[in-house]
């Protein structure tokens, strides 16, 4: 999500100045590659880059086909293919052996539903959301209808630029997709026309709840805000919970513990920190976050605080279910070795990322499998028209 919020502030600064721009999109990725589908990078006529569709070695090839793309108003689908070990033909070192799909679609600033005003409408609340990108590899030269809806979990869908025949199937993948919070690539065929549908999901901002404004706080509010997570700070001391002590934090807020949630929104991406250092203020909120669905609670402090705290609120009659226990995690943290605040953030950050992606934490080097799954994308089998007749999960 970080990235799709550059490239649309990038995209605002390049419309103020009168700037063309183009969308460079991964739509299919088949090996192995830097960057997976869904990676994107806006590209201006004067060559300013925002994001990343590869590691470096893409970018100076899609930027020279992106000013064609600008030029002629026109998308176009580029393969890169290093499966033969030479791509030394290509112009570029891409270390991998994959091939990689991209799809480049100048940017029409009077269209009200451009791929940017899409994206800009999903970032624009906190809510998950489809964005569909169609195209075509039977047919590089023709009809590349690009990103062409916008399906948010709430309110009412956005875009029309798809083979009519195709609008009430993508509709019901994007739902799917909505629900199962996986992308999906969908391939259809449409009398002699192929098209494939990157159906992508996109959830919101991972949301930061820090309860202590402490100097130790700091640190980890600008990583997280490198990330692109939206951070709150809230504390109970007027002199510790000042905006000016926290530039990169969107909210920094004064309040008591039984305040604290009447002035935030929680959802699936929220994650809560206890990093006050005040006893009597983490119990009072951890006593307030056990119900609520969310997949984290920090304690800083030892395990003994900890233990101390869910004995107290037991003895209170709270009942703690190993569900609940699950979500806690104290001492927060992944154990690198951490000392400093600065050390102590970036472990903190880590095991954050960790459990939201649903992974274990350890070393890369153990995996016996690639990093990314892979996956073989189907050939196409004629079938009636409007039907998918193959899908991968991405």
């Amino acid at each position: 999500m970080k990235e799709i919020q550059d490239i649309v502030r990038a995209y605002g600064i390049a419309r103020q100045l009168n700037k063309k721009t183009a969308l460079a999109t991964v739509v299919q990725v088949e090996g192995s590659a830097y960057r997976r589908a869904g990676a994107r990078m806006l590209v201006t006529e004067e060559g300013e880059l925002t994001g990343a569709i590869s590691g470096g070695c893409l970018e100076g090839d899609a930027l020279r086909r992106a000013r064609l793309v600008m030029t002629q108003q026109k998308a176009l689908l580029v393969t890169y293919d290093t499966t033969d070990d030479d791509d030394s033909r290509l112009g570029v070192g891409l270390g991998c052996n994959g091939i990689i799909q991209i799809l480049i679609e100048p940017i029409v600033d009077e269209d009200p539903d451009n791929p940017i005003a899409l994206l800009s409408a999903v970032i624009s609340q906190r809510q998950q959301a489809v964005i569909v990108t169609l195209f075509s590899l039977q047919n590089r030269l023709g009809l590349q209808p690009g990103t062409c809806l916008l399906l948010p979990e709430k309110g009412d869908k956005r875009g029309d630029k798809y083979p009519r025949e195709l609008g009430e199937l993508l509709e019901k993948e994007g739902s799917q997709v909505l629900h199962s919070k996986k992308s999906i690539i969908r391939n259809y065929q449409l009398q002699d026309k192929v098209f494939s549908a990157f159906v992508e999901y996109l959830h919101p901002p991972v949301s930061v709840i820090v309860l202590g404004a402490g100097n130790d706080v700091q640190p980890l509010v600008q990583m997280a805000s490198i990330l692109g997570w939206q951070v709150t700070v809230i504390d109970g001391r007027t002199n510790y919970a000042v905006k000016a002590r926290f530039p990169t934090a969107e909210k920094v807020l004064l309040a008591k513990p039984q305040q604290v949630l009447e002035n935030i929104s929680v959802d699936g991406q929220t994650v809560f920190l206890l990093m006050t250092h005040n006893y009597n203020y983490d119990l009072a909120m951890l006593r307030q976050l056990l119900p609520l669905p969310i997949e984290y609670v920090g304690v800083l402090g030892p395990k003994k605080k900890l233990n101390q705290m869910l004995e107290e609120l037991e003895s209170e009659g709270v009942e703690i279910s190993s569900e609940q226990m699950q979500k806690i995690y104290g001492p927060l943290g992944l154990d690198i070795g951490a000392e400093t605040p600065e050390e102590i953030a970036l472990s903190a950050i880590s095991e954050i990322k960790t459990v939201l992606a649903g992974k274990e934490g350890t070393f890369l080097r153990q995996k016996p499998q690639a990093i990314h799954e892979r996956s073989v994308v189907d050939a196409p089998i004629a079938i009636a028209d409007s039907q998918p007749v193959s899908e991968k999960v991405i």
